[in-house]
């Protein structure tokens, strides 16, 4: 494992094609940034009582966080949960505390929003720092290389090109992508309006980015209204996979499929992301049924003691309450 330092006072300079340069600098912290905890270690009063107290809270920035995680991962003195992790082990936690911001976001919780990105921050710290000891790269590359990608994505900010409006900034910034996608790409295979897409992505997402980069080279409805019939067609299709005596239950999970796609298409169509609209339902739904477990409670019930005729007159009077 190799154990790569920061140099002091290092400068991070960024050129995009176009010529324009960025400097950013930073001060490495002189001396060791004392640190609480993390949340996976367990620490034992010996331990504990070697770490001085906290520097206060303007002492606190992104070289304190750099060197809290170098502490962390040290072999010796450090914290035994975060040494044995790898990108494998983190990488659960970073999708998690993305979904986390999304969740404060949607509940407009500013004071949640903070912590979140805080953990979101930290997450791109922890991998940067593991990469860094493997010798890959370190957490300054990382920004090197955003930097780069954004100001080579803005030619109309950071060079002569100039958009009219946000729909060509979109399309520009969809040209530019492309043109980095068939650069990376190999000579001797055949390029498609589809690759680069992450396997990853949740179901729903992959879904969008596929339509989107269909919809590019003019695989797409006309209009929004034009997907109704799609999705009209295709719970047909679900409607009759219930029609027999027994049900297929691959050729059912192969409709449901399809009427999902479809409905992630008429939201494309009609501007609305499909994630934030199901998660406004998801709470939406939560809302209306922590109220009906509320009022059944003031009832001296529970919902496994009532019967879904009890709880559907009470879910009607939570929807009516939220309207009001």
């Amino acid at each position: 494992m190799h154990n790569i330092h920061y140099a002091t006072n290092r400068r991070l300079n960024s050129q995009n094609s176009a010529g324009f340069s960025i400097s950013l600098s930073r001060d490495m912290l002189r001396d060791r940034i004392p640190f609480k905890t993390s949340a996976g270690c367990r620490m034992s009063q010996s331990n504990t009582a070697k770490l001085s107290s906290p520097p206060p809270p303007q002492a606190r920035d992104l070289d304190a966080l750099l060197e809290i995680m170098v502490r962390l991962r040290k072999p010796v003195g450090g914290c035994p949960w975060d040494i044995e992790q790898t990108f494998e082990t983190i990488a659960p936690y970073t999708i998690e505390e993305s979904y986390e911001v999304a969740d404060a976001i949607a509940r407009k919780d500013m004071a949640a929003l903070k912590d979140e990105l805080g953990d979101l921050l930290f997450q791109v710290v922890y991998h940067a720092r593991m990469a860094e000891e493997d010798g890959h790269f370190a957490f300054q590359d990382v920004v090197e290389a955003v930097c780069d990608k954004v100001i080579r994505r803005h030619p109309h900010v950071f060079a002569d090109t100039s958009v009219e409006d946000a729909a060509s900034q979109t399309k520009a910034w969809e040209d530019i992508k492309a043109a980095e996608r068939a650069a990376q790409g190999a000579q001797d295979t055949p390029s498609s309006a589809l690759d680069g897409l992450p396997k990853g992505l949740p179901a729903m997402k992959m879904a969008e980015k596929l339509q989107k980069r269909a919809a590019r080279v003019g695989f797409d409805w006309t209009e929004a209204k034009d997907v109704l019939g799609k999705i009209q067609e295709e719970l047909h299709e679900v409607s009759a996979e219930f029609q027999g005596q027994d049900t297929d239950e691959a050729r059912l999970t192969d409709e449901l499929g399809d009427l999902l796609f479809a409905c992630v298409n008429l939201a494309r169509k009609a501007n609305i992301d499909p994630g934030t609209a199901l998660r406004g339902t998801n709470l939406k739904f939560e809302r209306r049924f922590r109220r009906v477990e509320e009022l059944l409670s003031a009832q001296g019930k529970t919902p496994a003691s009532s019967n879904l005729e009890e709880m559907e007159d009470l879910w009607v009077r939570a929807k009516n309450e939220a309207r009001e």
